[in-house]
C-alpha cells in the first residue's frame, strides 16, 4: 500500500464524500480552503427544501468546527492567474472551473497536494499542483 500524504487539501466534492471514502486514501491531516467553506454556505442558501437545508447545514457546521480553512490570499490570487493561463493554453475554458482553480491555487501556494473526486477538472496543472484522485 502507498504511503499516505501527511497533509493535503480536500476539494469540496471530496469533503462532501468523506463518509464514503476510505480514510487510507486521504491525507493524515486533511485541510479545506475558505473557497470550500464558501461553497458549503452557498449550498445551504440554495437548498430547495427543509430536509436538504438541514443536511447541508449539518455538513457546514461540521466543517466550521473541524477545520480552520486555508485562506485565499494575495499569493493564492497570483497563482490562480497562473493556473488560469495553463488552462487556457490547454484549450480549455477556465470559467466553469474558477472555484476549483482557486482551491488548487491555495493548495499549490501552501505546498500541499490536492485531493479530488474530479481529477479531470485539474488536467494540465501537474507542474504546479500535485493532484491526487480519490
Amino acid at each position: 500500500m502507498a504511503e499516505r500524504y501527511p497533509s493535503g487539501v480536500l476539494d469540496t466534492c471530496t469533503y462532501l464524500d468523506l463518509d464514503v471514502l476510505d480514510p487510507a486514501v486521504l491525507p493524515e491531516i486533511p485541510e479545506i480552503t475558505a473557497i470550500t467553506l464558501a461553497e458549503l454556505h452557498q449550498g445551504v442558501a440554495m437548498a430547495k427544501d427543509p430536509a436538504a437545508r438541514a443536511a447541508r447545514t449539518e455538513l457546514l457546521g461540521a466543517a466550521i468546527v473541524e477545520f480552520e480553512p486555508l485562506p485565499f490570499n494575495g499569493e493564492a490570487a497570483a497563482r490562480y492567474g497562473s493556473l488560469t493561463a495553463l488552462v487556457v493554453v490547454a484549450r480549455r475554458d477556465p470559467r466553469p472551473r474558477k472555484l476549483d482553480l482557486m482551491i488548487a491555487a491555495i493548495a499549490s501556494t501552501n505546498g500541499l497536494p490536492l485531493f479530488t473526486r474530479n481529477p479531470a477538472n485539474f488536467r494540465g496543472l501537474d507542474d504546479v499542483v500535485t493532484v491526487v484522485a480519490v
